[in-house]
């Protein structure tokens, strides 16, 4: 998912506490930012931020975070993080313990050390179904996996709304002898209470239905 330019959001980058601040490859240590020893839950991509926020609502004993590439897409996702912090503080009393960080996937076992990460979400990622080679890029590739492992990730949550990806991944979730459990072919046909529909899920459920599964690897990885 790519974005405008927004001008505003060099600011929001520079300037939103929800924002993790790193320098360039150096580690990042979450438990820092976070300072409690709460679980932290990350999402890959983060749409326009509705999922990774209202987790934080719903769940506050738990760290929430959100990792995206794209800058603009960051910025407008923190923007309404941090809006929503503010407003369910001042009518609760509560701080929902939120996060974002501006980071390639790719990056992440260079950056986050193992063990800091207790479930990885995966939304709608980006099929990439056009060419044959383009499959690596998918989130649930095998080269994904074993950024996953190396990571020591213990369970990821993975929706979409294609077929097709949904068919590859528990294929390469299988070769990876990854353990898969609790998939459903029509999530929405019997709507479990715990699930956040996000944006995109909204808006495209009613053209087909959305899949889901968790996995969790048998092994760790070193890559």
């Amino acid at each position: 998912m790519r974005a405008r330019k927004k001008k505003w959001a060099p600011a929001e980058l520079a300037d939103n506490p929800l924002i993790i601040r790193s320098e360039a490859e150096r580690p990042i240590n979450l438990r820092t930012h976070f300072n409690n020893g709460a679980p932290i839950h990350m999402e890959i991509g983060c749409g326009k931020g509705r999922f990774i926020t209202e987790s934080a609502r719903r769940y506050p004993d738990i760290n929430f975070m959100a990792v995206e590439r794209e800058p603009a897409i960051l910025a407008a996702a923190a923007r309404r993080g941090l809006k929503a912090v503010q407003e369910i503080k001042a009518a609760d009393g509560i701080s929902p313990s939120l996060a974002f960080l501006l980071l390639d996937v790719n990056e992440l076992a260079e950056r986050i050390a193992p063990g800091e990460i207790s479930r990885l979400y995966i939304n709608f990622c980006d099929p990439w179904p056009r060419k044959k080679k383009w499959a690596k890029r998918r989130l649930t590739h095998e080269g994904f996996l074993r950024i996953y492992e190396k990571l020591g990730i213990p369970e990821v949550h993975f929706k979409t709304d294609n077929r097709l990806l949904f068919e590859f991944s528990i294929e390469s979730l299988s070769q990876a002898k990854w353990r898969v459990r609790n998939v459903s072919l029509d999530l929405h046909a019997d709507m479990p209470e715990d699930n956040i529909v996000t944006e995109y899920e909204e808006k495209f459920s009613a053209f087909g239905p959305i899949y889901r599964l968790e996995a969790s690897p048998t092994h760790a990885h070193t890559i």
